[in-house]
């Protein structure tokens, strides 16, 4: 009789509309009780798409399956007519995506969910009503094109899963579509929630179409980025209407959300000049200079009702960006930073007029001690819009650990709200990141979010470490393998050490740190047996 899989791809059927929710199930050595349920499997939040089920090969000249396709919601693009999920979330409708997230965010824990008592606190599971108020309240986005139909439905918010982003791009210096399509899918499979293109380099255009076709996740893009390489690589020469056509080409092929720096105004600017690192932010410096060159308010600015009437149609969200985010601790939290915080604030309602979903993007490098007002600024200023974060870095002089400096910025600030943190690789402020980069940023900014999801009281957090202490304490190795957050390494690592050490036993009672006489839970255990 053949042994199960210890990872399995299921799926999870919905119950309003033919929905089938994609998750992963860990088979457990043996089961587990905790508050009085017995766990012989975990259900698993899962990124990977068809990438991580062994039983499909995906070709990706191919792609993968249009997913949202079958669904039984059609939604068609017309120009200047509201198709997003605020629109209808504001006229009380649920659809298909905030079903889907609904399901994936319980991971069919529902009754662990509610039995969990952390502090007196009570939880329920989420439902797909309580998704469409928080859509309509503006508290969270799904970003999901309709012409993305690959992707399986996420959601962005405070009162979710802590999600991440992976950030992916050639540049003029290197790579190629091929190796960026597999940084996407990698990013996927190490568990990254959405993914950005931020290429600058040659083929823009095939590169996005590649990755969009590929990916299973929400892709947000730059689009000043592509519009600046047909202004010939010149920001002054940018014009409204090559960055309208620009938004169009990106909007035709599916990309989720566009990072767009309308808050940067002319008045910012002198702020900006009297920093240490002046403006860090790639869109941000553009569009400074294209301001200064023409003595102009930013076209951002000012044709943002017009971006907005091109979102709406095509259920983009917008993800404002922070031109003036801190690149130096000693910029955090000045003027420049928070005076373009409030413009954001204002594009925000402007936003919501046009039933666009927002999500606000923040710092940056920020000392531990600023962090706090960062959070409590963003939903001030912007009603409680999703905050996406670069970190924030908490330190200047980390440079090739910017990974680790950012994961701990980003868990202090999504323990206190922060809805989503934009990973940094080892390579931040160094180089082009390659795929192994690019797992070492994913994992360190997963354990932040999981680190975070503890802090905000998740009930599915809790019970994935309740059942790693306790396959910690009884010595089950595989089960302690497979519940850390990368596999892969931590079973390398042991099998290295038992190795080294010279064991023949591949799974002892013990590990090398402590060796057989010295392990604290296998004296503990002992005790309690009345030895």
């Amino acid at each position: 009789m053949s042994k199960a899989p210890l990872f399995e791809k299921i799926s999870v059927k919905g119950t309003l509309f033919p929905i089938e929710v994609s998750m992963k199930r860990l088979h457990l050595s043996h089961p587990y009780t905790c508050n009085g349920q017995e766990f012989s499997s975990l259900p698993m939040y899962d990124t990977s798409g068809l990438h991580g089920d062994c039983r499909t090969q995906v070709d990706p000249h191919v792609g993968l399956p249009p997913l949202r396709s079958s669904w039984n919601f059609p939604r068609t693009v017309q120009l200047g007519v509201a198709q997003t999920q605020m629109h209808y979330a504001r006229k009380g409708v649920i659809t298909p995506e905030m079903e889907y997230v609904a399901i994936r965010e319980n991971q069919q824990l529902e009754e662990w969910i509610r039995s969990f008592n952390r502090h007196g606190k009570k939880v329920e599971p989420i439902t797909p009503e309580f998704v469409r108020q928080e859509i309509a309240a503006g508290r969270a986005i799904i970003p999901a094109n309709l012409k993305h139909p690959e992707l399986e439905p996420m959601i962005i918010g405070r009162h979710f899963r802590v999600k991440i982003n992976s950030n992916i791009g050639n540049s003029a210096m290197g790579s190629s579509i091929e190796e960026e399509v597999e940084k996407a899918v990698w990013s996927c499979r190490w568990g990254a929630d959405t993914v950005m293109d931020l290429s600058t380099g040659a083929n823009i255009h095939q590169t996005r179409e590649w990755i969009l076709r590929n990916s299973p996740v929400p892709i947000g893009t730059v689009p000043v980025y592509q519009a600046l390489e047909k202004a010939g690589g010149k920001a002054e020469n940018l014009t409204w209407e090559l960055y309208r056509d620009t938004l169009i080409e990106q909007a035709e092929q599916g990309v989720d959300y566009f990072t767009i720096h309308a808050g940067i105004l002319q008045e910012h600017l002198p702020y900006a000049e009297r920093r240490l690192t002046g403006i860090v932010s790639r869109g941000g410096s553009i569009m400074a200079t294209w301001c200064r060159h023409h003595q102009q308010e930013n076209f951002l600015y000012t044709h943002f009702n017009d971006i907005c009437e091109i979102l709406k149609s095509y259920d983009i969200a917008v993800s404002l960006g922070d031109a003036l985010r801190p690149g130096s601790i000693l910029d955090a939290n000045d003027e420049a930073q928070f005076g373009e915080l409030k413009v954001l604030g204002e594009l925000t309602k402007q936003a919501w007029q046009h039933e666009v979903q927002v999500m606000i993007e923040g710092p940056g490098h920020v000392p531990l001690n600023l962090i706090e007002e960062n959070m409590q600024k963003e939903l001030e200023l912007c009603y409680e819009a999703p905050f996406y974060t670069l970190g924030p870095l908490i330190t200047d002089i980390a440079a090739g650990y910017d990974h680790i400096n950012s994961a701990i910025g980003g868990a202090l600030l999504a323990s206190l709200g922060c809805s989503m943190l934009c990973y940094v690789t080892p390579k931040e402020h160094l180089g082009l990141p390659d795929r192994n980069d690019v797992r070492e940023g994913v994992i360190a900014h997963k354990v932040a979010a999981h680190g975070a999801d503890i802090a905000r009281g998740n009930p599915t957090a809790w019970l994935r470490d309740t059942l790693m202490s306790q396959a910690r304490y009884s010595f089950a190795w595989e089960d302690q393998f497979n519940l850390s957050l990368d596999p892969e390494k931590t079973r390398a690592v042991h099998s290295q050490s038992i190795a080294a050490s010279g064991y023949s036993a591949p799974n002892p009672d013990f590990c090398t740190m402590c060796g057989p006489d010295f392990c604290s839970m296998k004296r503990t255990q002992k005790m309690g047996k009345g030895n």
